[in-house]
């Protein structure tokens, strides 16, 4: 991890995004708790919009180096919470006794090749009834140049998520959102076949296809969507389970 740099250019493109990261904040608010842990942090855009207030400790974990740098600077100038802090490095980097009321991957997993791996050092860095909160971009069949181009591996849907679970994992939500831009998705894989999204196509996305998505969205029961949202409680079963499981394998 001591040498990750990442390789997109999209972060800042997406940061003024404010309304899809406002609707984001609104559906995942309620599962936060005290203690977060926000994996592949970045360069802090989802971190401004989603940390509320009263919130106890928020980690912002980050490999790439710079990223982590800037963070850190960030939050020692007040431009992110006081409750932030930088960490750089990855899940291993960080004690394996459960810590937090949440982990937050957002719009992260994708890049992360063996994701279920990923997932169950997750769990074991929850505290029981702590909540793993996912946000990914979804359906493969609109995998693009652009998704490969920044090291996204695959695009999810709910089914393939709920396969990277751990036992005692329970799935307290599992949607698709933004039914409107999924449309603008479709015509870009299979009609302009553009690259990297410019940033008036991002803003027209976010201030006109995303208000019309948190309408539609609800009114077509969230099935319809080009990105997944997938929250899961780690029940109090789960390290025994866990290691229940991994003594049958050794076996």
């Amino acid at each position: 991890m001591t040498d990750f740099e990442y390789s997109g250019s999209e972060l800042s493109v997406f940061a003024g995004a404010t309304c899809w990261k406002s609707y984001v904040r609104r559906l995942i608010s309620p599962w936060l708790g005290d203690e977060v842990l926000e994996v592949g942090a970045g360069i802090g855009g989802s971190t401004a919009a989603l940390c509320p207030p009263g919130i106890r400790r928020w980690v912002c974990l980050e490999p790439d180096g710079r990223m982590a740098a800037d963070l850190a600077a960030r939050i020692a100038a007040g431009d992110l919470p006081a409750c932030c802090e930088a960490t750089r490095g990855g899940l291993r980097n960080l004690p394996a006794t459960p810590t937090f009321d949440s982990i937050l991957y957002l719009d992260v997993l994708e890049h992360i090749e063996d994701d279920g791996a990923e997932v169950r050092e997750a769990f074991r860095r929850l505290r029981p009834s702590g909540h793993l909160v996912i946000l990914a971009p979804a359906h493969a069949w609109l995998y693009t140049p652009f998704d490969e181009s920044i090291g996204h591996f695959p695009r999810y849907t709910v089914p393939s998520l709920r396969a990277l679970l751990p036992p005692a994992a329970c799935v307290l939500r599992a949607d698709y959102l933004d039914a409107a831009g999924l449309l603008s998705s479709l015509a870009n894989r299979f009609v302009l076949r553009s690259g990297t999204p410019t940033a008036a196509q991002v803003l027209f996305w976010d201030r006109i296809l995303v208000r019309l998505s948190q309408l539609l969205d609800p009114v077509l029961g969230n099935r319809v969507g080009k990105s997944v949202l997938m929250v899961v409680r780690r029940q109090t079963a789960f390290t025994t389970a866990l290691t229940g499981a991994s003594s049958v394998a050794a076996r």
